[in-house]
């Protein structure tokens, strides 16, 4: 079977967020999926196959080098991406997902939008240990909801974000998933609104470099502070990338664009 690695929310090679993509025509063993997906070793590689019942066109998984997980951005994109490349997909493409059924439509400038759920944020103290982890005060921190399951982290300012070098095992025991820096842009004239770091060590994700689901709360927790629900967040990894977001009540449309860097066959 073939297999593609594309990098998400770029329109360059090696940048962005690759992952790895294999079409199906059934979901396979669960433990075979995940000693591919730790084979591939990119923060998710993602397994789909048509069908998905009334509500869907196709199923799809997403699995980290070491665990399943609810929801992953980037993958979805880098998926859709696949579909509407090779003609296996046209206009709109139904996900039946462990998140639900999320849609990703192309657009006519060559980019993918995607359609998830708004992660519900609720403020918490900030947990003991945080700050000296992570190497920052938080200004404030939220609880992402169980489909996410991150702390959200406001840090003082995008230079903040910027220079964390944090202790990811000390991290790791701060949340379910992990951690999201994030601060508002430095200026009104840099090209996005709001900055971001994502840290995922419980699922063998070090620093993570465009997370589309973790864009899934900035999105609802920016826009009210910005005055618009229309933002770009810069996702500052060393890879980077940009994430278009537009909140409508409970929905988040999450656009950007990918490029497939390679295309080969799988034999295992």
């Amino acid at each position: 079977m073939r297999i593609r690695i594309v990098d998400a929310f770029t329109d360059r090679p090696f940048a962005g967020n690759p992952a790895g993509v294999v079409l199906l025509d059934a979901f396979p063993a669960d433990d075979w999926m995940q000693r591919v997906a730790a084979e591939v070793n990119l923060s998710e590689t993602a397994f789909a196959h048509p069908g998905g019942g009334e509500e869907a066109d196709w199923r799809l998984r997403w699995f980290t080098p070491a665990a399943e997980v609810d929801m992953c951005g980037h993958a979805t994109l880098a998926t859709a991406h696949i579909l509407f490349g090779t003609g296996a997909a046209t206009g709109t493409v139904r996900f039946a997902t462990r998140s639900g059924v999320l849609l990703a439509t192309a657009r006519p400038d060559g980019s993918y939008a995607m359609d998830f759920p708004a992660a519900p944020l609720t403020e918490v103290p900030a947990p003991e240990g945080l700050a000296e982890a992570l190497g920052a005060a938080p200004r404030s921190v939220y609880d992402t909801g169980p489909q996410v399951g991150d702390l959200l982290v406001e840090l003082a300012d995008e230079a903040t974000v910027h220079a964390l070098r944090p202790d990811h095992r000390a991290l790791a025991a701060h949340s379910e998933r992990g951690v999201i820096a994030t601060a508002r842009a430095a200026s009104p004239e840099c090209g996005y609104d709001f900055v971001s770091r994502c840290f995922f060590p419980r699922v063998g994700i070090d620093e993570d470099p465009v997370t589309g689901s973790a864009h899934t709360a900035l999105a609802p927790f920016w826009a009210p502070r910005l005055g618009s629900d229309r933002l770009t967040g810069l996702q500052a990894s060393p890879r980077s990338g940009l994430v278009a977001t537009e909140l409508s009540g409970a929905r988040v449309r999450l656009t950007g664009r990918a490029v497939t860097v390679v295309d080969g066959e799988l034999l295992a």
